[in-house]
């Protein structure tokens, strides 16, 4: 059992470990993720797209979003007061502001934004992931919270991690509210998840 210490301990050592890598390796990694992103077989031709604003270390996804298809919308997450992320379409030159937690957002009026059912196909960032698509937040619940309904239903929208190979742990003990991912790229792999038992 995955104790909140342990959780804890966990995320302290591998965001330790994601941030010591160097640029050259992160630029690669980068650029590596991508392919591996733009190469799922599910990855779609259009609609909308999420994916985040790289922090602390997280493996950065600008070389995935300039390879995308022309018919895919790209979008960042927003914070919604409700506790669940809404999305918003953005391309590099649109204004953003932080957010509660230092993180760029999408500058947009809250009508433009969009539910996270109206996603195709969304990229998250991670602590720690194992092979079986269980995934290590920051603790926070945003992503769980707001694709709840996947527990329930098949993709769309596709949840994929994204994390450098040394991010990766043995085994993680989900926790009920834990949404599974479809898959997992890093820099060296993908992991697809969608057949492997929970």
């Amino acid at each position: 059992m995955t104790t909140p210490e342990h959780r804890r301990h966990l995320r302290t050592r591998l965001r330790a470990a994601r941030r010591a890598l160097t640029v050259p390796e992160r630029i690669a990694a980068a650029q590596s993720l991508a392919a591996r992103l733009l190469a799922l077989p599910f990855a779609p031709h259009q609609g909308y797209v999420a994916g985040y604003w790289a922090m602390d270390g997280e493996i950065a996804l600008h070389a995935w979003q300039l390879g995308l298809p022309r018919g895919c919308v790209y979008c960042l997450p927003v914070l919604h007061e409700d506790g669940r992320l809404r999305f918003a379409p953005w391309r590099p030159g649109d204004p953003l502001v932080a957010n509660r937690h230092g993180i760029p957002e999408p500058d947009v009026a809250s009508g433009s934004l969009l539910d996270a059912e109206a996603m195709t196909l969304v990229v998250l960032p991670l602590v720690g992931f194992d092979a079986r698509g269980h995934r290590l937040g920051m603790g926070g619940g945003w992503y769980d919270r707001s694709f709840a309904f996947r527990r329930e239903r098949a993709a769309p929208p596709w949840l994929v991690g994204a994390a450098f190979d040394a991010q990766r742990v043995e085994t993680l003990q989900p926790s009920d509210w834990d949404v599974a991912l479809d898959a997992v790229c890093t820099e060296s792999t993908t992991h697809d998840c969608r057949s492997i038992p929970a």
